[in-house]
């Protein structure tokens, strides 16, 4: 295919929590740049993912999950969701097959009736879910919203991944190559690597702590000997979360930091040394300034 019919574009993921967006964007990047937990609202900033094959190169965005807000952070991430609708060539809407049809994904479709991009209706988890359920449920969508195009797949298990890609192509339109075709992400490493302890804490910690953890890296810098150095703060909003997060004798951080290193590692390529500490920030999640001062804020 010759230069001029290059195609490129951006396609937002959006759905309600936990329907496997992130999921989705590392399978189809082939490494991880998005954490995954079975926790809901994971992903809090737009994450972007770049797709690219001779052909084209598709740029993703995968949004926060709109959910009811709780705090002014679920403001921030509800309308970081919805506002990125009009800035793409797609929209990809990820639903949940094993679950089906539910209130959240009713509020979704809602907000696509008023957009004039296309909307490709994706089922994920359909390895979770018997074949002869797949139509029925398909209609069941299909009346609350003319898709441009609908694609059971699982993400997790990559089938129909590829299928899903083709037909996006299909809205691309001819453009440049907007990023070198090893880059796979536009995010510095530091955010990623942040995301990387933070996906860590959400495995290991109870109900009461993963909404209200952030992390920022502090420090990360080349040592003489080569080794990577990274230092980074875990944010929390109350002294009983800061001795969960530390556990017993160090425990539970000493854990946290063993796991985020394994994955840093594999992200940079090199040995690292990885530092953390916790600090306590009371009901940061409603205070702008300090939302601000984590990255949570509208241009992030």
């Amino acid at each position: 295919m010759t230069k001029s019919k290059f195609k490129s574009g951006f396609v937002a993921i959006v759905g309600r929590p936990n329907v496997g967006k992130s999921t989705l964007m590392n399978q189809v990047i082939g490494q991880k740049i998005a954490i995954m937990s079975d926790k809901p609202q994971t992903t809090r900033n737009k994450i972007h993912g770049v797709y690219t094959t001779n052909e084209m190169q598709i740029v993703f965005l995968d949004t926060p999950g709109i959910h009811k807000r709780q705090s002014k952070l679920g403001d921030f991430m509800n309308t970081t969701a919805l506002n990125t609708l009009g800035e793409v060539e797609a929209v990809l809407f990820l639903v949940d097959a094993a679950e089906g049809l539910g209130g959240g994904d009713r509020f979704i479709i809602e907000k696509l009736k008023d957009l004039s991009t296309p909307v490709i209706l994706v089922l994920n988890k359909i390895d979770r879910v018997e074949p002869e359920a797949l139509l029925p449920l398909i209609e069941e969508y299909s009346k609350l919203h003319d898709f441009a195009e609908i694609v059971p797949i699982s993400a997790m298990l990559g089938n129909n991944v590829n299928t899903l890609l083709e037909q996006l192509g299909k809205y691309l339109p001819e453009g440049p190559q907007y990023y070198p075709e090893d880059q796979i992400t536009d995010h510095p490493e530091q955010f990623v690597c942040a995301e990387l302890i933070r996906e860590k804490i959400l495995h290991m910690t109870r109900e009461e702590v993963p909404h209200s953890i952030a992390v920022t890296i502090e420090d990360m810098r080349v040592q003489d000997n080569g080794v990577v150095y990274v230092g980074a703060v875990i944010f929390v909003e109350r002294d009983s979360q800061k001795g969960i997060i530390i556990g017993k004798q160090g425990a539970m951080l000493k854990e946290v930091g063993k796991r985020a290193r394994m994955d840093i590692e594999r992200l940079l390529g090199s040995k690292i040394f990885l530092e953390l500490w916790v600090k306590v920030k009371k009901d940061w999640r409603n205070q702008e300034r300090i939302l601000k001062d984590l990255g949570f804020h509208k241009d992030a």
